[in-house]
């Protein structure tokens, strides 16, 4: 029996793992969760899909187009009794259907012209939606390093306060032998209440930063999120042996900024040759089938066939059409059938129709130089893009410099630190120095190591902003 308690435990203890492991999120399930749930990415998405609609609607310009119409109507009132010649007030029914198709021959190349441009305008959205991406993913792993440097944070604080608490007890020990004064205690208890109160902010942070980066990822249950504890190593400073020019033009080549504005262009230039295209004629073919069915189809008159004494014919008044049937004398006033009469009046007709513009009110050179205002406007845009683009690769360059620098610096500073703290605490060990001394050497090797924290995590978001601009992918992020 105990032996399935204990194994009863081992299942469960192992459940509980896993569960804790399943709800710790790595920082590229952040970033894939981030790219498939947030809703600027989905808006863009749709944006995207609005513009392969619109290619299609360009290929669709190029095919005929085909329509049939069917009308059925009761015409009331005073009218003409199509058998007796009578005016009298009657009910007479017209159906008339019809198909219709029209192709567009001609229209100054604006077809191919549209066709182009929706081109254009699919691969522009296409480059927002990677730009998009590309933002997401560097607010995601800005927040996911911020948790990060908040719980490495906290452990620092943590790992100084159980010294502290070490060096209060010993200390208290040798008050009460009296080899210390009651004021180095006291000035120890004053500090390990403010580690204390520090770790409780630390704690706070962690939790306000878990919070943050779960509302970027639109999850609901903050309580049960959290993220895989692991540090990242600082990769290495190659790409900051490649010279910034070399940043720059790999930049225009491949970020989607440019991209962008480029596509913006030739949307520009194409509006310009799509509206030229209106001073040219517009040839179009049609075809059409068309017929028709009345109940005043009637027959009105009848005689003996003088070619066959037995049978008899009649005379349609609507068509003037003979008809012979047996029995004609006794159908005088009756329809002709419905179908009979679709064949008998149906009919086509088909051509070629040329339109050519002569005077439209200054409308399509007014809309000509539009087009042309607004290209130069996209030229402008993208020369305004190329200078902000070469002045944030630069921003970041430098500032991924500066933020190694920092982080080299920090590392020195918190050796300096460490190597003070060591000696400071030998002379509180021996009684040279007081309580106070000590608080103040253990104080900055805190902040020293909470600084190198600082600059690290600073210095690798800062990187992956400067390998983004080189080109490197969103998926090949690897911290």
């Amino acid at each position: 029996m105990k032996k399935y308690s204990l194994l009863t435990i081992f299942l469960f203890s192992a459940f509980f793992v896993k569960a804790q492991e399943d709800n710790e999120w790595t920082l590229q399930e952040c970033v894939n969760y981030a790219l498939e749930n947030n809703i600027q990415v989905k808006q863009s998405e749709l944006d995207v899909e609005l513009a392969e609609l619109g290619r299609r609607d360009a290929i669709g310009n190029f095919l005929p187009n085909i329509n049939a119409s069917a009308t059925n109507s009761w015409n009331t009132g005073l009218t003409q009794n199509v058998t007796t010649g009578v005016l009298q007030t009657q009910t007479t029914r017209n159906f008339s259907a019809g198909v219709t198709a029209s192709l567009n021959l001609f229209d100054g190349l604006r077809n191919f012209k549209q066709l182009q441009r929706a081109k254009i305008s699919e691969l522009a959205s296409q480059y927002a939606l990677d730009r998009m991406k590309d933002d997401i993913t560097l607010f995601v792993a800005d927040s996911y390093l911020q948790v990060l440097f908040n719980k490495q944070n906290l452990e620092i604080l943590r790992l100084q306060n159980e010294v502290t608490q070490e060096q209060m007890e010993r200390t208290r020990e040798l008050v009460d032998a009296g080899s210390l004064p009651q004021g180095d205690l006291l000035e120890i208890e004053a500090t390990n209440a403010d580690e204390q109160q520090r770790i409780i902010v630390a704690q706070n942070n962690i939790r306000i930063s878990l919070i943050s980066l779960a509302q970027t990822l639109l999850i609901k249950d903050y309580e049960n999120f959290d993220i895989v504890e692991r540090d990242y190593n600082i990769l290495g400073t190659e790409i900051l042996d490649n010279p910034v020019e070399d940043i720059v033009e790999q930049a225009k080549e491949e970020r989607s900024e440019i991209k962008i504005a480029e596509a913006n262009r030739e949307l520009a230039q194409k509006d310009v040759e799509i509206a030229r295209g209106a001073y040219y004629p517009s040839v179009g073919a049609f075809f059409n089938y068309n017929t028709r069915e009345s109940g005043q189809g009637r027959i009105v008159g009848a005689e003996i066939d003088p070619n066959d004494p037995t049978r008899e014919i009649g005379i349609v008044e609507e068509t003037g059409d003979v008809v012979v049937a047996p029995n004609t004398l006794t159908t005088i006033g009756s329809p002709l059938p419905f179908f009979e009469q679709l064949q008998r009046n149906d009919g086509v007709t088909y051509g070629v129709q040329v339109s050519v513009p002569i005077f439209s009110g200054f409308a399509t050179r007014n809309q000509v130089r539009r087009s042309q205002v607004n290209a130069r406007r996209a030229e402008y845009e993208l020369e305004q893009a190329e200078l902000d683009l070469e002045a944030n690769v630069y921003q970041a360059y430098v500032d991924a410099e500066g933020a190694f620098e920092a982080y080299e610096a920090a590392l020195v500073a918190a050796n300096a630190q460490e190597q003070a703290f060591d000696y400071s605490t030998q002379r509180f060990d021996v009684g040279i120095s007081n309580a106070f001394e000590f608080s103040q050497a253990k104080l900055r090797y805190e902040n020293a190591q909470s600084e190198v924290l600082r600059t690290k995590y600073d210095y690798i978001f800062k990187l992956k902003v400067l390998e983004l601009y080189f080109g490197v992918p969103v998926t090949d992020l690897k911290f």
